[in-house]
């Protein structure tokens, strides 16, 4: 019957993670776990249980968020911590001290463990999975960063080209006495297709603007590498590149 052959899998599955999975001793009240289970970097899975009088704790020793941490991913605007919050609650998994965690006891701690897991998991790939997120998460960063700096804009704005088609521009900042209007793009993944696109969308709305508005672009040199074509490219239609490593260097620019 084909109950019996998914018992013999479910058996077997059961099988490799008992035999996959290993157990250190690093001391009197805390064990490491190694899984089978692989993060992005392709390494195994590992966290902790440490014996707590009201149970068993369950933390990453801060692993996961650290990882996204170095790889330019931080938890410092409220989308993304709104976001980081929803997948953790699935899972019943909370944030101490920078460290995912969660409490367990002897009747669910089989249940509790695959939860933990999962979390780890969900949190670890959650950038990965979705180029739109991550397209959404630095054009965030840029926002973020233009309140830091104490710039005024407007966001999300459509200007009609000389063509009829409008164009969406991430932010406008208004002209002032010592500077002209300034527009400003975000570019999360500089390909030759989102370069053209930008190049075309103000060679047709410029003529509609201000004669001395100017047009910043922001690319994202953290996770792609910025080619000097590209740049070469902006710079041959009087677009003015920023690197997000070297933003700081555009702030005269943009706060005056």
């Amino acid at each position: 019957m084909f109950i019996d052959d998914i018992k013999q899998y479910h058996d077997s599955y059961i099988a490799w993670l008992m035999d996959k999975t290993c157990l250190k001793n690093m001391d009197d009240d805390t064990v490491e776990i190694t899984t089978p289970h692989l993060d992005r970097h392709n390494d195994y899975l590992q966290f902790y249980i440490q014996k707590m009088p009201d149970g068993l704790l369950f933390s990453d020793g801060g692993y996961i968020l650290d990882d996204l941490a170095t790889s330019g991913v931080l938890f410092n605007t409220p989308k993304r911590t709104a976001l980081l919050q929803q997948i953790l609650n699935g899972f019943g998994v909370k944030i101490q001290d920078d460290c995912l965690v969660t409490m367990a006891n002897a009747q669910n701690f089989p249940v509790r463990k695959n939860s933990f897991i999962q979390a780890m998991l969900a949190v670890n790939d959650m950038f990965a999975m979705s180029n739109s997120n991550v397209a959404n998460f630095f054009f965030e960063d840029v926002e973020y960063w233009l309140d830091e700096i104490g710039a005024r804009y407007t966001q999300n704005v459509n200007l009609t080209g000389q063509s009829g088609f409008n164009f969406n521009f991430d932010f406008l900042i208004p002209h002032s006495k010592q500077e002209p209007e300034r527009l400003l793009h975000t570019i999360n993944n500089p390909t030759k297709s989102n370069i053209e696109h930008i190049l075309f969308g103000w060679s047709d709305t410029k003529e509609t603007r201000r004669a001395d508005t100017l047009l910043y672009v922001v690319l994202n040199d953290t996770d792609h590498a910025i080619s000097g074509s590209s740049i070469q490219s902006l710079v041959n239609y009087n677009i003015n590149p920023i690197k997000w490593s070297d933003r700081q260097q555009a702030i005269p620019q943009l706060v005056n």
